[in-house]
């Protein structure tokens, strides 16, 4: 039911013929570029909240809230 491999064949000639072998290359280029640079943006957006974290529990490690530390006494 899906498409063909000679449908998609005839579609790329045509294609091919409409915009011509070096602008499609460039397309290429611009699209495989564009790619490149979401996935570092995603890369470098994520970094600053890992290590957000990893500071945040290295400074609450250190330190005591109060009444935290009492101990209840049980009454048995």
């Amino acid at each position: 039911m899906g498409i063909s491999p000679w449908q998609l064949l005839i579609i790329l000639a045509i294609v091919l013929v409409l915009f011509g072998a070096k602008r499609l290359r460039s397309v290429g280029s611009d699209v495989g570029a564009a790619i490149k640079g979401f996935r570092t943006a995603m890369r470098e957006d994520d970094e600053p909240e890992k290590t957000e974290s990893i500071e945040r529990k290295e400074s609450e490690e250190g330190r005591v809230i109060e009444g935290e530390s009492r101990r209840e006494k049980s009454n048995s």
